[in-house]
């Protein structure tokens, strides 16, 4: 059977103007519902519907495999039903098993996607939503209980409360969504989430709620299980803005932000040890190194994840408790192996849509290193320089 995920992204949002692409803690709200599907393994294809070509250009920076699906003028309004975009897709697109993507849900988790499909074959169903357990009192408008004996009202513990339907996705069979119009049909169940995932993002105090949570969620600074104990930094694209910079004499240069530099001491400050490793060998940037006291220096190195882990065995680190900061397809072995992972604004769209902890409002060599120290130091205060 062929899965097809689709995700649609509509760009007239009234209450929150270009609500799909905000920046939610760190990236565009709809990478996060993309980065979990990408990341599950799951999809045959993965399908954005918009009408918007802003959304799709910000979808394809991230995730260059994503495809994009014109949406039609007349299913991009406030009246226009999710059904309808799924119905119109399924004529386009051939497939088996449609996985309808809501990107207000950002804490969907890949795991979240690998059970459902799991559930979803094993017990041969014709369509799944998605739910989270709910131990609260329902009333109707007419004072009448719903899901309770007021005379007899049970402790929470011992309450079993019922399912609210949250919205991240569903799954239904092209031949169930023809036959009914509609994402359900057919035998169905639900795939449980936890509680948090109750929260859609709809108005902007949502934004806030579900940032906070976010952060919570990816954040591994002091105070949590396994708090982050060393950053290490590449330097091209990253400390610097990639150019190439020759004096009249030939002599290669590179551009550093100062407050990159800053931010690097307030986090040895805070005895954080701060490292960087380098393809390259640089005098410029051995010069740097030195003036900024950086003693965990590593230039010429090709295999980073090796170098590190070879490093953290000297240090008494565990390899969870170091953050890295890179741009490039050579920085995603060491990115995925760290316990916090980063990337300037400008990275490579591999490196972005590689399901990093955060991803940078700054380009590298214009404050994105700062950045992701003033994370690291306080994970709710993230600052963007101009």
């Amino acid at each position: 059977m062929k899965w097809i995920a689709l995700v649609p992204l509509r760009g007239g949002s009234k209450s929150i103007p270009d609500k799909n692409i905000l920046p939610v803690a760190g990236r565009p709200l709809c990478c996060w519902a993309l980065a979990a599907a990408v990341k599950s393994g799951c999809f045959d294809e993965i399908w954005v519907s918009t009408d918007s070509k802003k959304i799709s250009r910000v979808v394809n920076s991230y995730f260059p495999e994503v495809r994009i699906s014109d949406r039609p003028k007349e299913l991009a309004t406030d009246a226009a039903s999710t059904e309808s975009v799924m119905l119109d897709f399924i004529q386009k697109v051939p497939g088996d098993i449609l996985c309808t993507i809501q990107v207000t849900s950002p804490l969907t988790a890949p795991e979240d996607f690998i059970t459902a499909k799991r559930d979803f074959l094993s017990a041969n169903l014709d369509s799944l939503l998605t739910g989270v357990p709910c131990k609260r009192f329902f009333w109707d408008y007419q004072s009448e209980p719903k899901n309770f004996d007021p005379k007899s009202r049970p402790r929470r513990q011992n309450f079993k409360g019922c399912i609210m339907e949250n919205g991240a996705f569903y799954m239904t069979k092209y031949q169930i969504l023809a036959k009914h119009q509609n994402r359900l049909g057919g035998k169905y169940a639900i795939h449980l989430m936890p509680e948090e995932a109750a929260f859609e993002i709809d108005e902007p105090l949502d934004m806030k709620i579900v940032e906070q949570l976010l952060l919570d969620k990816n954040k591994t600074v002091s105070g949590s299980t396994n708090p982050i104990k060393a950053l290490f930094v590449d330097v091209d694209g990253t400390l610097t803005d990639g150019g190439m910079y020759y004096s009249e004499n030939g002599e290669a240069l590179k551009k550093f932000n100062t407050r990159d530099a800053h931010g690097l001491g307030l986090l040895k400050n805070a005895g954080i040890l701060v490292g960087v490793l380098t393809a390259e060998k640089s005098p410029a940037v051995r010069a740097r190194m030195k003036k900024l006291d950086i003693e965990q220096y590593h230039e010429g190195v090709r295999d980073k994840r090796s170098c590190l882990e070879a490093l953290c065995q000297k240090l008494g680190l565990n390899i969870t408790q170091t953050a890295y900061i890179g741009d490039d397809r050579g920085d995603l072995e060491i990115l995925q192996a760290v316990g916090f992972s980063a990337c300037p604004a400008d990275a490579h769209p591999a490196v972005k849509s590689a399901g990093l902890s955060y991803i940078c409002k700054n380009r590298g060599g214009d404050g994105a290193v700062r950045e992701v120290c003033d994370y690291l130091l306080n994970a709710v205060d993230i600052k963007t320089y101009s």
